[in-house]
């Protein structure tokens, strides 16, 4: 039996979130993908010249008996909408993973995980609520990974990682063994982090340094 699905957000991010769902699909017939609803309507034309449906506002998932994908980039957001709609009595999806993504041994999924093409995530790894690992992002042994954190393309995170809630990690971004990552905090595109981040600390740079 297939799950209705919702995508929320029609941003980049956002039909990239549908694209993981069909491309599960391709492999076991697992969602029924109902469409995509944004509180941006101009956002319609590009979700409709992909093949998607349009639903409309978020509002219009208020009383719908279906599951939602957070399809957007901002982790913040993504907490808020996550309050909003659990408020409204609908579930988080399953976790959604690509099928040229990679899993490995004893890893733990929060529901409304996105791990999207290329995304490697290896051993004793947990990975918290609507956390997104987007293409070629790589997630080493014994991390945990808090909720709504964003980890950016090409993201490399190495073992024995602790990332708060709410981080975000920008592309290109190498994070060493062995550090913690404070919750809130930002690492910028293409920085190498060699030593802990205080929690809401922005850091940029080889070696990250606070900016």
């Amino acid at each position: 039996m297939t799950i209705p699905i919702v995508v929320v957000g029609a941003g980049g991010h956002g039909r990239e979130c549908l694209d993981v769902i069909e491309a599960v699909n391709t492999v076991a017939r697992s969602y029924d993908v109902l469409g995509i609803v944004a509180d941006d309507p101009s956002t319609q034309v590009l979700v409709e010249r992909r093949g998607g449906r349009f639903l409309g506002p978020t509002e219009s998932l208020r009383g719908r008996d279906v599951r939602y994908v957070l399809g957007i980039g901002d982790g913040a957001v993504r907490r808020r909408l996550d309050d909003l709609l659990t408020s409204w009595g609908l579930l988080a999806a399953p976790p959604l993973v690509h099928p040229r993504a990679s899993l490995g041994s004893d890893v733990e999924l929060a529901p409304g995980v996105v791990l999207a093409a290329g995304a490697r995530v290896t051993t004793n790894v947990r990975l918290g609520r609507h956390t997104q690992l987007n293409i070629e992002a790589t997630v080493s042994h014994d991390c945990h990974i808090g909720d709504y954190v964003t980890i950016s393309p090409a993201v490399t995170v190495c073992g024995t990682v602790t990332v708060g809630d709410g981080v975000l990690l920008g592309a290109g971004a190498t994070i060493i063994q062995n550090l913690s990552i404070g919750e809130g905090a930002t690492v910028g595109a293409g920085a190498t982090v060699i030593r802990d981040v205080d929690p809401g600390t922005t850091v940029v740079g080889v070696p990250a340094t606070a900016r």
